[in-house]
């Protein structure tokens, strides 16, 4: 998956999911790797790593 492709699907997921969306990412990549399925979960972990460069730092 490109660079392009990620920032795109993360875009899309931000819009669908919201702020969940961080954790929809995040399962769906756990998911893959509890299966073995580590090359599979890698598209996942750089769209979660995409959606949290989106939100931006956490503020307190």
């Amino acid at each position: 998956m490109q660079a392009v492709d990620v920032q795109d699907y993360a875009r899309r997921l931000m819009e669908a999911h919201g702020d969940k969306a961080v954790a929809e990412a995040a399962q769906k990549a756990r998911a893959l790797e509890e299966k073995g399925k580590h090359e599979d979960a890698q598209p996942w972990r750089r769209i979660e790593a995409a959606l949290k460069e989106m939100l931006g730092p956490h503020q307190s």
